[in-house]
């Protein structure tokens, strides 16, 4: 049987600036599931931020759906599609808090513009501001704030109304890291919390593996590469999704360390083996075993052991020492145990 229907699906949305060389949306589609923190990755330029525009109907696509549960946000007019934007918070790289407002009254806007009594508002505001970490500054202006906590504030505004998704347009760009990895805790334990799902749009892939569970990269208006965070930081399959993520856990092969190792000794060949980890076999001692098994000599020039979502991985260059049948039935073994071998030459 099918799985329930996702949260928000966007089908083959397709949006064209006037001047502009191609479209900044070239038939994007996605879908987000409830409790779901979703990443979308590119480059300034790649159409993220319009494709965030357009979930919540700020930007209108030229073509293509929008779905909120099932509902076509494009083919609403303006009373309706005012209410169902309630179920969209969002969240901005700038902040945008009105600065003759205090924290309350900011958080308060969106109950405002909704049309909730005075009271209600007041009594949601007491709910959020704990929630956000700010239950002190409620009498406090934006200007008194720090980066962090004006965000704090974003992000307890679009939460105003209860939405179900939490659109994230470059939400961290414009923090230090510490205060980011503290928003994008903050992010996360609200989903938690609240059940919310997650549309987090980034430049930085360092913030896709803290804090989401699928990505979608996008180059150009088009979506080039989607899927689980871990399959797609371990197995990146565009070029531009391989930048990204060597930004983040580096290529493991410096070629200075390559240039000083020793050339092989009578009858060997030496290789440069890349190898991932990942799964079952990241945990065991495949060097030395593969070492013993074959006769080779396996000399590790860097690597680094990481986790992401919870999911433990490896990503090591080594330099095999050792005869060519004997280089050759290693790497093949240490493939045979779903390792990742890639062959850089000698």
């Amino acid at each position: 049987m099918p799985g329930p229907l996702p949260l928000v699906r966007l089908h083959a949305l397709h949006k064209q600036f006037p001047g502009a060389p191609r479209p900044a949306l070239d038939g994007v589609s996605l879908d987000i599931r409830a409790g779901e923190v979703f990443g979308v990755i590119g480059r300034s330029g790649a159409g993220k931020s319009t494709l965030a525009r357009c979930v919540n109907l700020l930007e209108r696509p030229d073509s293509g759906q929008v779905l909120l549960d099932g509902r076509d946000l494009t083919a609403l007019a303006r009373p309706a599609l005012g209410t169902a934007r309630r179920g969209i918070g969002m969240v901005f790289q700038h902040f945008n808090l009105l600065s003759s407002r205090t924290v309350a009254a900011n958080v308060a806007l969106p109950l405002e513009i909704a049309g909730v009594p005075a009271p209600a508002r007041a009594a949601r505001v007491a709910e959020l501001l704990p929630l956000v970490g700010l239950q002190d500054k409620a009498d406090a202006y934006p200007a008194r704030l720090s980066g962090g906590q004006k965000q704090r504030v974003g992000i307890a505004r679009a939460l105003a109304c209860s939405p179900r998704l939490l659109l994230c347009d470059e939400a961290t760009s414009a923090l230090d890291p510490e205060t980011t990895g503290s928003i994008l805790e903050l992010i996360l334990d609200l989903r938690r919390r609240l059940g919310l799902a997650v549309l987090l749009v980034t430049h930085e892939m360092a913030v896709v593996k803290a804090a989401c569970d699928q990505v979608a990269v996008m180059e150009d208006g088009r979506v080039i590469e989607q899927g689980r965070v871990f399959d797609v930081f371990t197995r990146p399959q565009a070029a531009t999704t391989r930048r990204f993520v060597s930004e983040v856990i580096g290529d493991a092969v410096p070629p200075g360390t390559v240039a000083r190792l020793p050339p092989p000794g009578v009858a060997e060949v030496r290789r440069i083996l890349r190898v991932l980890f990942a799964g079952p076999a990241s945990t065991r001692a495949v060097i030395s075993e593969a070492s013993r098994r074959f006769g080779v000599d396996l000399n590790i020039i860097s690597g680094r052991i990481d986790e992401i979502g919870g999911e433990p991985f490896g990503l090591m260059a080594l330099a095999a020492y050792g005869t060519v049948d004997g280089v050759a039935a290693a790497a093949g073994w240490m493939t045979g145990l779903g390792l990742d071998v890639e062959d850089l030459g000698a």
